[in-house]
């Protein structure tokens, strides 16, 4: 740079000076521009004329921006409108055949109960059909098996009146229990009962097996004669040392005792003990087959005193016999009687009812049937005591 002070050669190949800037002065030493202010104040206004139009601007691209959103948004707000409506009109459709299905369900359920009520009374006219046929059931088939089953009755009584045989009494009530299950009448069901009662009144009344028991006696009729007895002569005839003992046996040689058929004591004690005890036996197999279980007890008694008293007690064969007589003994029929009759008189009483029922010929043939039951339960009666 160059100073004012300095010449301007010409020539000179440095650039041309720059003037010099004036020094500066002092804002109040200068003098003020006209319009300077103006300027600013336009600059101000262009400034904030530009600010507001870019607000403007934005504010209106924002507006924009926002009615699209708005636009789309009602489009799909339209869109699902019309999906909805689409799905509402489906729906009615729908209804509309569900209300149809119901109205046709409605009347198939209307002919249903009509069915329903037209099967009742069918069934009713048929339970009336059955029971007037319940009321005839007494003749024909039914009929048979009743007469059978009072058959069978009568026959099981009697038995047991006569002859004491509970077991045979007991099958025929079994028979006739299996007989009144053949009848399609369930009236008689508390018959069947009565019948049970009385069958094992009677197996309860007898429980000794008559077979088992005969055997058993058999058994023992047949090994008595092989039963040692005591030994009664051995030992009178074994020597004795004292002095009683000799004289006896002096006196022996004068006066002797002995049997016209020569047979020795110790042998007819045998024949007579076993004898006696074949005799017992034979009283209580009879008395079993006669169903006297006193008599029974008494004649296996007296076996047992004929054991203890002639035979060894220290033979084991003895021994079992005693042991044999004493079970038999403790398993002896009992002495009480078994009341029959009342299922025989529940039948005549419930024939009679049904002959009622039917009318007809039914109270005489009821007074038929119930004289003879009470006439035999009285006889059945007279015969016990």
């Amino acid at each position: 740079m160059t100073t004012p002070d300095e010449p301007i050669v010409p020539g000179d190949s440095r650039p041309d000076p720059v003037p010099a800037r004036p020094a500066r002065t002092p804002a109040a030493a200068r003098p003020a521009r006209p319009g300077g202010g103006m300027l600013a104040l336009a600059i101000l206004l262009a400034l904030v004329a530009i600010a507001v139009a870019a607000y403007v601007g934005w504010r209106q691209w924002q507006q924009e921006q926002g009615s699209d959103a708005s636009r789309r948004g009602a489009a799909a707000l339209t869109q699902r409108i019309d999906a909805l409506e689409t799905t509402v009109a489906t729906i009615s459709g729908e209804r509309g055949s569900v209300d149809h299905r119901l109205n046709e369900a409605a009347q198939v359920n209307q002919s249903l109960r009509e069915s329903l009520l037209s099967q009742a009374q069918r069934t009713r006219h048929l339970e009336d059909a059955v029971a007037q046929l319940a009321e005839k059931s007494l003749s024909g088939h039914d009929a048979m098996l009743l007469d059978e089953t009072e058959s069978l009755l009568r026959m099981a009584s009697e038995r047991y009146t006569l002859f004491h045989d509970a077991q045979g009494a007991a099958a025929a009530y079994t028979l006739a229990d299996q007989t009144l299950a053949g009848v399609d009448d369930g009236a008689f069901t508390g018959l069947r009962q009565s019948i049970d009662a009385e069958r094992d009144a009677l197996a309860k009344s007898q429980p000794v097996d008559l077979t088992s028991t005969l055997q058993q006696l058999n058994a023992l009729r047949g090994t008595f004669t092989q039963l040692p007895l005591k030994p009664l002569d051995t030992a009178a005839s074994a020597p004795a040392a004292d002095g009683w003992a000799r004289i006896g046996r002096a006196l022996a040689s004068v006066v002797s005792v002995q049997r016209d058929n020569g047979a020795p004591l110790a042998v007819a004690d045998a024949r007579f003990a076993r004898e006696l005890t074949a005799i017992d036996l034979a009283q209580a197999q009879a008395a079993l087959l006669a169903h006297d279980g006193k008599a029974y007890a008494e004649a296996l008694q007296r076996v047992d005193a004929s054991l203890s008293t002639w035979f060894d007690p220290d033979a084991n064969a003895v021994q079992q016999a005693r042991a044999t007589i004493k079970k038999l003994i403790a398993a002896r029929p009992a002495g009480d009687e078994v009341v029959l009759g009342a299922a025989l008189i529940e039948l005549h009483n419930l024939r009679a009812v049904h002959a009622l029922n039917a009318g007809g010929s039914g109270p005489a043939h009821a007074a038929s049937n119930a004289v003879p039951a009470r006439s035999g339960s009285a006889a059945a009666g007279g015969a016990r005591r």
